[in-house]
């Protein structure tokens, strides 16, 4: 939601947009805080902390990733782990830069680290799904997981949920052994 936000900023400036939205004059009204109501995590769960897996690179062979993408949703892994698409993969409008043809940044959303991990490193990914996009390589991805940033004070109420209201466990999820890190 975030991200469409940014974009919708963005698309504002660039169609030269110089004045700011009207908002109304309320100096003489107390200020209430607006507060989405937000649920702790479910159940005591400690996966409270949302991340975002981006992947980004271009895409090699479009017919095998339609393949790898359909396999991923047939599993119920992101459903198990509350996981789910921010965004589609290709750009609407490019506003700076020349990205190659077929460059995508796809971004999946998980309400902690560790089910963004069971997702990576489950038996079924691993073993199953990932190997439909390789040898040979039907994209040049790099796969990254960044912190989800907290919204402004001033977005809350406003702009979505910030947070998870049901428990996505980890722990049904075989997993393969954890890679060795670089």
């Amino acid at each position: 939601m975030m991200a469409s936000l940014l974009v919708l900023a963005a698309a504002g400036a660039a169609a030269g947009a110089t004045t700011p939205p009207i908002v109304p004059d309320r100096s003489s009204t107390p200020q209430v805080p607006l507060e989405a109501p937000r649920a702790g995590p479910p159940g005591g769960s400690t996966c409270d902390q949302p991340v975002v897996m981006v992947i980004s690179g271009p895409t090699l062979d479009r017919a095998r990733m339609m393949v790898y993408g359909k396999a991923i949703a047939d599993s119920g892994l992101y459903r198990q782990l509350g996981g789910y698409y921010v965004n589609l993969a290709g750009p609407q409008e490019i506003f700076e830069g020349n990205a190659p043809a077929g460059y995508v940044n796809l971004i999946v959303r998980f309400p902690c680290m560790a089910n963004a991990r069971a997702f990576w490193n489950s038996k079924v990914y691993q073993e199953q799904i990932k190997p439909l996009r390789l040898n040979p390589s039907a994209g040049d991805y790099i796969v990254a997981v960044y912190p989800e940033a907290p919204l402004r004070e001033d977005l809350i109420g406003k702009v979505g949920e910030d947070g998870y209201r049901a428990e996505f466990s980890a722990e049904a999820i075989v997993q393969i052994a954890a890679p060795a890190k670089p």
